[in-house]
């Protein structure tokens, strides 16, 4: 029993500590990810303790490893400054897995402690239609990842080739959406080879 209070203890200082650094109020982090208010402040007062699956929901949505939530946050030093390799994908090759060793054209550098858990990878930008969001030749870090919500944007595949673009639903049907007004939308007809690859999470190196 005294190891679950503490456990309750543990996640109430860690949830209270993520949401100060992000500047996230108990209503706004329930509507973001969907729990209800009053379980989420019996969470962050440490009456009650989530579930496995809640407690990963909140990982990613933070953008940490569960490691963050569940153990005290002084026994976590070597994580924050733990470095992981994301393999940076060049040309794709048709029936392979996104993050298979023939997409791979190199391994960057990352803090664990800003990846998301999960599958990761890099691609580069190519031109400038998400601009000003996200520049020509800039690196940004996909979380892999089958559909994203409305506004978010993502790397889609479209006929072979890769391209990052903010995604509008209408009913059915998916829009691809530049950032750059000098570009039009893309509508996924059902002739088109499309699929989403993951969210953008972070633009790593604009130019």
């Amino acid at each position: 029993m005294t190891n679950n209070i503490g456990n309750k203890e543990i996640m109430s200082s860690n949830l209270k500590r993520l949401m100060n650094e992000r500047n996230l109020s108990q209503a706004e982090l329930s509507r973001r990810l969907g729990f209800k208010t009053s379980t989420l402040g019996d969470w962050i007062s440490g009456k009650s303790y989530p579930r496995i699956d809640k407690i990963e929901k909140m990982a990613n949505y933070f953008n940490v490893e569960k490691s963050a939530l569940i153990e005290p946050y002084k026994s976590q030093n070597n994580f924050y400054h733990e470095v992981i390799q994301i393999p940076l994908i060049g040309e794709i090759a048709c029936g392979e897995p996104i993050t298979a060793i023939e997409n791979v054209e190199t391994y960057m550098p990352a803090p664990a402690f800003t990846t998301p858990s999960g599958n990761n990878f890099y691609l580069r930008a190519k031109g400038d239609s998400m601009k000003p969001t996200i520049n020509d030749k800039s690196l940004v870090l996909i979380h892999e990842q089958p559909a994203v919500e409305d506004g978010e944007i993502a790397a889609v595949l479209i006929d072979g080739d890769a391209t990052l673009k903010r995604v509008k639903h209408q009913g059915k049907t998916v829009i691809l959406m530049p950032d750059n007004n000098q570009y039009n939308p893309i509508v996924l007809t059902d002739d088109i080879d499309a699929r989403i690859l993951g969210k953008a999470v972070q633009v790593v190196n604009s130019l």
